[in-house]
């Protein structure tokens, strides 16, 4: 079992930058990726950054070059740097972490956060 707790989120300004943490905890041993995706009204949940913890990384092309993904494996916190917002980056923005084996793998979800963009 992984819980998994974020933080940050809220209304800014296009332009501006904002930064989002979330906290795993519980069976968080062995090879793992943690990252986020999010989903706006009426659109499809899509990937915006994953990053395991043997250093390989992901990004959605919608966000790459403006958003930057990073990993503290010693306190199993993933954090998202969003640069240079967009109003179309509105969106609730969901931690994701995904576990491996041995056995089975197992896929847990963060609570969501709101993050809205004003023009």
């Amino acid at each position: 079992q992984v819980q998994l707790v974020q933080s940050g989120g809220g209304l800014v300004q296009a332009g501006e930058s904002l930064r989002l943490s979330c906290e795993a905890s519980g069976s968080t041993f062995g090879i793992n990726a943690m990252g986020w995706f999010r989903q706006a009204p009426g659109k499809q949940r899509e990937l915006v950054a994953i990053q395991s913890n043997n250093g390989q990384t992901t990004l959605g092309e919608s966000v790459s070059g403006r958003f930057t993904t990073s990993r503290d494996n010693a306190k199993s916190t993933v954090y998202l740097q969003m640069n240079s917002l967009k109003p179309e980056d509105t969106a609730v923005y969901y931690c994701y972490y995904r576990r491996y084996g041995p056995g089975s793998d197992s896929t847990y979800w963060g609570q969501g956060t709101q993050v809205t963009v004003s023009s």
